[in-house]
């Protein structure tokens, strides 16, 4: 599906936009990879500074009531792309081979009919671009999926989760080990120039291909919407020597985060430098899922990547925009607005002054004033959450809650058919210690149906049946 405008009524837009408004703002969205609510140190981490998201921050807001809408990867990016629950588009798990895809009853790869925020503001003549980690088809052995550009992208450049121009990773360990190749098969698919590059330079390449289309934007006066998805903080972490600390999986963990945070600097920079751009450019930093185990840090939240409790899908959310934001609401932090990256979509079409297609349904929210520092306000319809279907159980914890849903100050998770019910109340217990279930049963039964009948409602996966294939065993060694 295209959402077309007629040549006439698009530059008759542009033209009441060049006369009787502003220029229709840039947009650049950052979705940083397994990082845990608590590590940025505007968030809490104590352990390095982010020094380049923090100053972001301290000229915008920071959202400590912010969700994405998976604890796992590709479900996530599709929920943040397309403002809709990524279950309507069998987006379930992380996308991998094409048998287990079939296994766990999971896509190959993101249906091109999705409604993609890229796509709505491309029709209405924002440059798009895409530089960083895809993992919305085109990985593993799956060579046939839809380019990025086929998404309403001019331009991308990915990572071994996607098709198209990718850079590929050599691992440097600086420990006299020999060099490795990350490349899960990517190198084997064709479709798109490879380029090798050092492991901690990968964000690099990203940051510098994002800016050189900025600046050809800038000159050309043309609007820009851009994705810039690193695959870090994602392992195998490699960061430069220099960064490697004692050798440990957090210290290594850091290194990359930190570097990193310098590397989106020089993006952040140029766009602060530049008058224009910063008069009229908004940013937004987030997280794809919490952090994975040993490595970041959901700070006082419980649980991780792969988990319906907040560590898993309570993520840190900055915006800038010194031209956009409230006055009086920039350098705060907004500890009350619960909402989610389904909403992000519908709220960017309002910013961006682009209408919806009339066939199209969010299950997001219009929450621009929110995002903008006007209001406090909190989508109104509860959230709900599915598990991956391969993590039932997952870092030694056993029977994972498969379902999960927020409304209000509550906070409900059980099984695919309520069973087991576990209630918290966050606005006391962000932490999730002290289940609730057996003092509030009205509230239990009520929010147990509503999840139920939620999930009900969306294509099933293998959730319920799927079990791990058994790891083959070794030829026995011949005795003669």
């Amino acid at each position: 599906m295209r959402y077309s405008l007629s040549l006439l009524t698009l530059l008759f837009g542009l033209c009441l936009h060049s006369t009787t408004q502003a220029a229709p703002p840039n947009m650049i969205l950052v979705f940083i990879d397994d990082m845990g609510w608590g590590d940025f140190s505007c968030f809490g981490n104590t352990d390095i500074e982010t020094e380049n998201i923090d100053a972001l921050a301290a000229e915008g807001i920071r959202f400590e009531q912010f969700y994405v809408n998976s604890p796992i990867c590709s479900p996530s990016r599709c929920a943040i792309s397309t403002g809709q629950y990524p279950q309507r588009w069998r987006i379930n798990s992380y996308l991998a081979h094409r048998k287990l895809n079939e296994d766990r009853g999971v896509a190959n790869w993101l249906d091109p009919e999705a409604p993609m925020l890229s796509d709505m503001l491309h029709d209405a003549g924002y440059a798009t671009g895409h530089f960083g980690k895809w993992h919305l088809g085109g990985q593993r052995d799956v060579g046939e999926a839809p380019l990025i550009t086929e998404y309403g992208f001019d331009k991308s450049l990915t990572n071994f989760e996607g098709l198209g121009p990718r850079v590929l990773a050599i691992c440097d360990a600086h420990d006299g080990s020999p060099l490795r190749r990350h490349t899960l098969g990517s190198d084997q698919l064709g479709r798109g120039e490879i380029i090798w590059e050092d492991r901690s330079l990968v964000t690099q390449s990203f940051t510098q291909a994002a800016l050189d289309f900025v600046k050809k934007n800038e000159k050309a006066d043309k609007p820009f919407y851009i994705n810039v998805w690193p695959d870090d903080v994602h392992g195998p972490y490699y960061p430069p020597e220099a960064r490697r600390g004692d050798g440990s999986r957090r210290e290594l963990y850091l290194g990359v985060l930190d570097t990193m945070d310098e590397q989106l600097g020089e993006l952040f920079d140029y766009v602060k430098s530049q008058p224009e751009l910063k008069d009229n450019t908004l940013i937004l930093v987030c997280s794809d899922n919490g952090p994975d185990q040993d490595a970041g840090s959901a700070g006082p939240f419980r649980g991780m990547k792969t988990m319906l409790y907040e560590g898993g899908v309570r993520s840190p959310l900055v915006a800038w925009g010194p031209g956009l934001l409230a006055k009086e609401a920039r350098g705060s932090v907004n500890t009350d607005s619960v909402f989610s990256a389904i909403d992000l979509v519908p709220s960017l079409l309002e910013i961006s002054g682009v209408e919806k297609p009339d066939d199209v349904m969010f299950d997001g929210e219009n929450l621009a004033g929110t995002l903008l520092g006007k209001s406090e306000n909190s989508r109104q319809q509860p959230l709900y959450f599915r598990r991956p279907p391969d993590r039932d159980g997952y870092y030694g914890q056993a029977d994972l809650p498969d379902l999960s849903m927020r409304d209000g100050d509550w906070k409900l998770l059980c099984e695919y058919d309520g069973s087991d019910p576990q209630l918290y109340d966050l606005a006391s217990d962000r932490g999730e210690t002290k289940n609730v279930a057996e003092q509030h049963p009205k509230i239990v039964k009520e929010m147990t149906k509503a999840v139920v009948d939620w999930n009900n409602s969306m294509p099933p996966d293998n959730g319920d049946t799927w079990q791990p294939p058994k790891p083959k065993r070794k030829p026995a060694k011949s005795k003669s």
